[in-house]
């Protein structure tokens, strides 16, 4: 057999920028089945170098079908080498067994093959084994220094390492120091304590995590033997990681092979497949395993792997088609609908209907206003013949006091204005106001936030210290700045390098430098404080290193500033700054999680490198549209309320019911605690009495958390109590303790059974018919017209004779309006935005 070393090295380079989402290119007639090595920055190498005993390579190989799909074949074909004996091939990853070079061959069953030249040097060298850079991984990759296992504080079972390998200096003396070494035996290190419990061979509470004919278990035989090295000062240390592919198209249940590269300091490149972590984002969609094995699911929808390896970490991406026929698209209102509708394109997910007028009414309403539309609302839009009619609504509803009031209310739990005694009651009052204030004014949000982090004075001149009183350390200062406005959570940071995230301790105290000059002095009155710049060096301690820090915005240098200047402003002429997109980035995502019950990334404000955007085109674009508009909330707020992509119904068609990703249906979102407690007393017409407020007040318009333990409706539907600057203290989830209220709760039927209630209301207006009655309720529940057969229904029920004991009609009309009224607010069409 005779075979050209380099003709699969050649065809492969035709198609391996295709491994991603895009088809580029004229691929040859020959090119159907490719090897190769992956190289560093996307380049694949012709030919596979193995130099060591140690070397490892993990190959792909990859399929262009007639159709364009790129699939992966690499644990679907046989692999050969000529001349045997050269190397070994296990599931295409390529051990060296003996010095020569030749060809490695892989055929597919239709017998189509497909080759690359190899060359093994120096079998019989063995490297040196650094212990940070070759032993902690394998602790992270067996998941021996995880949370939950001997990386907790305090260790488990006597045995402690640092989380997830982070401080690898310590693991060393963890594990040669401490228990008087009793965990190593370097005469027969198979007899090491380590191994025989890593191995099942004693009793461990981990089980048995490595087999004993493994390379890592070698690997960890092999350090021993050379006398447990830490390493030199000059071994080269770990700069970066990659994976190939970095995307790829998936079919439901297909699988990826990946290859994962490190390039060290002295730009050596490794093959790290073997010894890095898989975590797929959403185990409904994929899984993952150790060699780097992706399985999608069978259900359509973006999978992201995070890979880590040391102290680095990368993403591998994945969309999976579900490959249905789209039809007609309506037709796209803005660009919000052409970066949505070309996503449904590609993976062909087709959309639900456009919802009608009653639907969209009730929805955008709910959502900008935070209440049901009145019943005169209702009448007026719905007979309105205007073609413009959802954009003209918009823009009404963002005219009004009542979507300042509803998005205050978002905010203000946000910024955590929280109040822990009645002295406190004026601040979070007038913080409350603020916020309110600037959004019906439509402060730009560039100012809005600066007015917030770099707030001076007291209550009076500015209101916005109120959160210098309840986030009042430097260390929640800057953990919620970066939470809120920057979509980075650095908790984690304070005493470790980020699990997830480039991220280190440094960084962390780095940014805490900015708010190293914030005083606080009495104001004379109680419960108030006035907030003031100390002029000084800007600087904090690292509690690790014991050395001081200057401010450093995260991944800048460290910041040059006068000791007469504030910091805080020189962190929000960062945040803000053309090149720092995480600004503009965290609030159009919030806002789209808003409307859409979901961000673009999600959480909302996780924006993790390992943590990706379903649409990365569209978010860039709203990004720069809320740049360009000067921070314009209000405009953001109409951008996505008027695109056909909100407008979509919540009811499936037979092709998208599973999605979660692609946004071609909407997806119900049950009422907030404060929109329902208001849609319902709005309902049966009962007003709210909140202690210290007007009655009639609305829940949305509560300035702080106070009200909620007063009130077990607020409670139990989840309104927040502003202790976290996450959104996911709110809690949107149905409970049974929920459903259990609303059924039985006392005051809900006395609020129903009132005198002046809307069921007295209807019962003795004797203006209306029964008929026209309904269909009032039926408008200022649901924004529509009952249908035939729940009309009938209604009526019916309100028919029926009612008779006492003695046989005598009794006159119940206002009961049954009570029965009524408690049932439509039962429904799940009243309970949700949908």
């Amino acid at each position: 057999m005779t075979v050209d070393l380099f003709a699969s090295a050649r065809s492969f380079a035709c198609i391996f920028g295709v491994l991603g989402f895009g088809l580029i290119g004229i691929r040859p007639a020959e090119a159907e089945l490719a090897i190769t090595r992956p190289g560093w920055g996307g380049k694949p190498l012709s030919y596979v170098s193995l130099t060591g005993a140690d070397a490892r390579q993990q190959l792909l190989v990859t399929r262009l079908h007639d159709d364009g799909l790129v699939t992966d074949q690499t644990r679907q074909v046989a692999f050969t080498s000529e001349p045997a004996g050269l190397v070994r091939i296990t599931s295409g990853l390529v051990e060296p067994l003996a010095n020569g070079e030749g060809v490695i061959i892989a055929r597919i069953d239709t017998g189509q093959d497909s080759s690359i030249p190899f060359k093994v040097t120096d079998v019989s060298k063995v490297k040196s084994v650094n212990f940070a850079s070759s032993i902690v991984p394998l602790f992270t990759k067996y998941g021996c220094n995880g949370g939950g296992c001997h990386g907790k504080s305090g260790g488990q079972n006597g045995f402690k390492l640092s989380l997830l390998g982070f401080e690898p200096q310590e693991d060393y003396e963890y594990l040669l120091r401490e228990a008087r070494g009793r965990r190593i035996f370097p005469a027969a290190p198979e007899r090491s304590l380590l191994l025989l419990k890593a191995t099942g061979q004693l009793p461990h509470g981990g089980g048995s995590r490595v087999s004993p004919d493994s390379f890592d278990y070698k690997t960890f035989v092999k350090w021993m033997r050379q006398g447990m090295p830490y390493g030199k000062p000059d071994d080269p240390k770990l700069e970066a990681i990659e994976v190939h592919p970095a995307e790829r198209v998936m079919m439901p249940e297909a699988r990826q092979q990946l290859v994962v590269l490190a390039r060290m300091t002295d730009g050596s490149v490794e093959d790290i497949t073997r010894s890095a972590v898989f975590e797929v984002n959403d185990l409904e969609y994929a899984e993952a395993d150790n060699t780097g094995i992706v399985s999608a699911g069978n259900k359509p929808g973006e999978i992201a792997v995070m890979i880590r390896y040391q102290d680095k970490a990368t993403v591998f991406r994945a969309s999976v088609p579900l490959g249905a026929p789209l039809g007609n698209l309506p037709k796209e209102k803005n660009f919000v609908d052409r970066f949505v509708f070309a996503k449904w394109k590609k993976v062909g997910m087709p959309p639900s209907e456009v919802v009608n007028d009653s639907t969209y009414l009730r929805r955008v309403t709910l959502d900008i206003a935070g209440r049901l539309p009145t019943v005169a609302e209702t009448n007026s839009y719905l007979s309105d013949s205007a073609q413009d009619k959802r954009d003209l609504l918009v823009d009404r509803l963002l005219r009004g006091e009542e979507y300042a009031e509803y998005f205050a209310n978002k905010w203000s739990a946000l910024l955590r204005n929280k109040r822990a005694n009645g002295a406190q009651l004026r601040t979070t009052l007038a913080f409350y106001d603020w916020i309110k204030e600037s959004i019906y004014n439509n402060k730009p949000y560039d100012r809005f936030v600066r007015e917030i982090v770099a707030a001076s004075g007291g209550i009076d001149q500015s209101p916005a210290t109120a959160w210098f009183k309840q986030v009042n350390s430097q260390q929640e200062q800057m953990e919620d700045t970066a939470q809120l406005f920057l979509g980075t959570r650095l908790q984690c940071a304070q005493c470790h390098h980020h699990p997830f995230e480039k991220w280190s301790q440094n960084d962390y105290y780095k940014f805490m430098a900015f708010f190293s000059r914030v005083g606080k002095a009495p104001s004379g009155r109680p419960g108030e404080e006035i907030v003031f710049h100390r002029a000084g060096v800007a600087q904090v301690t690292n509690k690790k290193t014991n050395k001081p820090v200057k401010p450093a915005g995260l991944g800048s240098g460290v910041f040059k500033i006068k000791p007469v200047d504030d910091p805080r402003h020189k962190l929000v002429d960062w945040m803000r700054a053309d090149r720092n997109r995480l600004f503009s980035k965290t609030m159009v995502n919030r806002y789209w999680k808003h409307f859409f019950g979901r961000g673009l990334v999600n959480p909302e404000d996780d924006f993790r490198s390992t943590n990706p955007a379903t649409h990365p085109g569209l978010l860039d674009a709203l990004a720069t549209y809320f740049e360009k508009s000067g921070y314009d909330m209000k405009a953001l707020v109409r951008l996505i309320a008027t695109s056909v992509t909100y407008q979509l119904s919540s009811v499936p068609n037979k092709h998208n019911a599973a999605d979660r990703h692609y946004f071609s249906r909407f997806q119900p979102k049950r009422l907030s605690a404060e929109v329902l407690y208001d849609s319902l007393n709005d309902l049966i017409l009962a007003r709210s009495n909140f202690g210290g407020l007007p009655v009639g007040t609305r829940a949305v318009c509560l300035p702080d958390n106070s009200y909620n333990s007063s009130n077990y409706f607020l409670s139990v539907f989840g309104r927040p109590d502003s202790s976290s600057a996450c959104e996911c203290e709110r809690s949107q989830e149905a409970s049974l303790a929920q459903s259990l209220h609303l059924f039985n709760a006392k005051n809900i039927h006395e609020q129903l059974a009132r005198k002046d209630g809307r069921a007295a209301q209807l019962a003795g207006d004797k203006s209306l018919d029964h008929a026209a009655k309904i269909r009032s309720l039926y408008y200022r529940a649901f924004s529509r017209s009952p249908r035939s057969e729940e009309a009938e229904v209604a009526l019916a029920y309100l028919a029926t004779e009612i008779t006492d004991k003695e046989g005598k009609v009794v006159d119940k009309i206002k009961e049954r309006y009570e029965d009524i009224l408690w049932a439509l607010a039962n429904t799940k069409e009243f309970l949700f935005n949908h």
